[in-house]
């Protein structure tokens, strides 16, 4: 199924939510939508399966304009923050109901791989109001993979899971996603689940699409500051900058030799990912002085957030590190894994990829 989404727009009385866009998610595949909370993701969700009609454009599926057909005529399968289950069927029963409508053969089979997978075998005989918020939004997943239609929209399935069983369940539906042949569309305000999940990312904010393509293109070259930005946990660290001669000189910084296409912006940003700092000093690194603001840990990394004459920067460390604030620390950084953007915010240089660290 091929779904192509032509000239897209939405507005609410006097507030347009989604600016006019073009996008044809690739079919088959898994596509996130990125961006932060009000970016526009659920609103263009909904109107990808009819739940709300575009107030311009056009949404086909294999060609066909289908805005103004009830979404209980079409074929999809959703699932939203606020899961919705039928609270008078047992779990078992939530999730065989799309397999039995069909009127497939094994469903018990199939009903117990789905709740394996995703961690709710034990709970078959309960009802929905018997679970916890979680455990409910795990069986309004499993029937929407159970319904295995072609058109899959998940907005932010795992939100409301822990940590450790978000990261379990993010490599199980990964899998579960690569067997089937639905194209998924997949909302998420997290960089690192676009990353994990693969596939194709669209970056969105404040409802205007800012760039779509594969999520590794994406990720390595944000097309501009604000794609950066959308893309980047932590944030990424970003620095004023001047053109000269060789490069660039970065404001209170050092300069840095480079070599920047010809097109014609005096004033610069130079964008450098958290990842992109480390405390051993290798050949052509450039030192950056500071002093300890914050350390935190997270999961198996630790984030530095370090004072130093450029302004505050923020160090990703992997393994678990120990600073003293106000403590005087050393990072340091390659010319070659930075991004520079001109005075638009339009990228300009981009760190050669297979270059990194």
């Amino acid at each position: 199924m091929q779904l192509t989404l032509e000239g897209i727009s939405k507005k609410v009385g006097p507030q347009t939510w989604l600016y006019n866009m073009d996008i044809a998610p690739r079919s088959g595949a898994v596509t996130v939508l990125l961006g932060a909370t009000q970016a526009g993701k659920t609103t263009l969700m909904r109107v990808m399966a009819g739940l709300d009609a575009p107030t311009s454009g056009s949404v086909k599926v294999d060609g066909v304009d289908v805005v103004g057909v009830p979404v209980r005529q079409r074929n999809v399968s959703m699932v939203y923050q606020q899961f919705i289950n039928y609270p008078s069927l047992k779990v078992r029963d939530n999730i065989a109901s799309p397999l039995k409508l069909r009127g497939e053969q094994n469903i018990e089979k199939r009903v117990r791989e789905l709740a394996e997978k995703l961690h709710i075998e034990m709970f078959l005989d309960r009802y929905p109001a018997e679970l916890s918020g979680g455990q409910q939004q795990r069986v309004a997943l499993a029937r929407a993979l159970a319904k295995g239609a072609p058109l899959m929209l998940l907005d932010e399935p795992l939100v409301n899971l822990d940590y450790k069983l978000r990261e379990e369940l993010r490599d199980e539906l990964t899998a579960l996603f690569a067997a089937g042949n639905s194209t998924v569309i997949y909302a998420t305000t997290e960089p690192g689940e676009a990353l994990l999940l693969g596939g194709y990312t669209a970056v969105m904010d404040a409802g205007e699409l800012l760039q779509y393509g594969p999520t590794s293109e994406v990720f390595h070259a944000p097309k501009s500051l604000r794609v950066a930005r959308a893309f980047s946990d932590p944030p990424m660290n970003l620095i004023e900058a001047s053109r000269t001669g060789a490069g660039l000189q970065l404001a209170n910084g050092p300069q840095l030799r480079l070599a920047l296409p010809a097109r014609p912006s005096p004033a610069l940003t130079v964008g450098m990912r958290a990842s992109a700092l480390h405390t051993e000093s290798m050949e052509g690194d450039v030192a950056l002085q500071g002093k300890v603001e914050l350390a935190e840990i997270s999961g198996t990394d630790t984030f530095v957030h370090f004072e130093t004459a450029l302004g505050e920067l923020v160090a990703q460390l992997t393994g678990v590190h120990h600073f003293d604030l106000g403590e005087s620390v050393t990072f340091y950084f390659n010319p070659a894994h930075i991004y520079v953007f001109d005075a638009e915010g339009l990228l300009l240089l981009a760190p050669v990829r297979g270059k990194g660290r």
